[in-house]
């Protein structure tokens, strides 16, 4: 599984945590979030994709910072409809819709953006839009009854690499394609700790 680390904040770290090489980095545009992104994204290694996190915002908010930004992909973690996404994905970035997840979930709600997302991601139901930094029951998704690649998030720690070694072995794991870390691996929000960072990459 690749991984992606969300909630990135300040360029020095950021230039950090890219030197580990994670396959996506995850940058909130969402004011209301204590890891609200508003700096410039420092350069990066081709093989990093960069990550435009949005909730509920304008497709031409959206679409401006695509392009300042030169986002590979965009996570919509609001009320996002299908039309706006296929809007979105008109842009040329990849998009990801995120459905969040407790105890129970209903996957026929999926339906609609199967044809106009390139990825799923499952967070935990909470009081905010991700970032609550617990996890839900990861075996809902034995029933997934898609095909379509889906990351992983919601909680996920140091705490949780045992349960990820027997996720990864289990049916629910088919089609998971990354798993999203953010705040188990912070100092404050958007400061990311690099010693935990390195010893979950050793251990993935």
């Amino acid at each position: 599984m690749k991984l992606k680390i969300c909630g990135m904040k300040y360029p020095d770290n950021i230039s950090q945590v890219a030197r580990l090489q994670p396959d996506y980095l995850g940058f909130i545009f969402h004011e209301r979030s204590p890891r609200h992104f508003e700096e410039k994204i420092p350069a990066l290694s081709d093989q990093i994709q960069k990550v435009g996190v949005f909730v509920d915002e304008k497709v031409e908010f959206i679409s401006g910072q695509i392009d300042k930004h030169k986002l590979s992909a965009i996570q919509l973690h609001g009320h996002e409809s299908p039309e706006t996404c296929r809007l979105l994905k008109s842009s040329g970035a990849k998009v990801l819709k995120v459905f969040s997840i407790k105890n129970e979930f209903d996957f026929s709600v999926l339906t609609p953006y199967e044809d106009v997302c390139d990825y799923f991601l499952f967070d935990t139901k909470g009081k905010l839009p991700g970032g609550n930094g617990y996890r839900f029951d990861w075996s809902v998704l034995e029933q997934y009854p898609s095909t379509k690649p889906y990351f992983l998030s919601g909680g996920i720690g140091l705490d949780q690499v045992d349960n990820l070694k027997h996720f990864q072995n289990s049916k629910a794991s088919k089609f998971c394609h990354a798993i999203d870390v953010n705040s188990q691996f912070e100092i404050e929000p958007g400061f990311k700790d690099i010693q935990l960072l390195q010893e979950l990459k050793s251990q993935l």
